[in-house]
């Protein structure tokens, strides 16, 4: 599929995002933790779409997949509407800030800074630290 963005245009295989984003989508959900570490790499290494698309992009997946889940773990009784109510504000303002802090920072810096954050992540998930 050809996409055009601001006079750019991409090719994206959309079989791959499609069986990628349901993957991820369960894992996810299953493990509680956010689809974006994941769907980062799928958007751009996967499909080949360049980092400014694929931000935007992963954020709207992300978030249909996070309320759907967020509605599940509620009906499980797996919520703490306290510790929301804390994070929602950050996470606005975060939400905020991240775009204005990429777009004066080198697209190679932001990919190495996602890097570090996934392996963080795999870290933290194997019980390494």
């Amino acid at each position: 599929m050809k996409i055009e963005f601001w006079g750019h245009e991409f090719e994206a295989n959309m079989v791959v995002g499609c069986v990628g984003g349901f993957f991820i989508a369960i894992m996810s959900s299953m493990f509680g933790f956010g689809g974006g570490p994941f769907m980062v790499p799928l958007l751009t290494v996967g499909m080949g779409m360049p980092m400014y698309i694929v931000v935007g992009s992963s954020l709207l997946a992300i978030f249909f997949n996070t309320g759907m889940s967020t509605i599940r773990h509620y009906q499980f009784g797996n919520f703490d509407l306290l510790f929301f109510l804390c994070m929602f504000p950050a996470a606005l303002l975060g939400g905020y800030i991240g775009p204005q802090i990429a777009k004066r920072v080198s697209p190679l810096v932001v990919k190495r800074v996602a890097c570090m954050g996934l392996v963080l992540l795999a870290l933290k998930l194997l019980g390494v630290y």
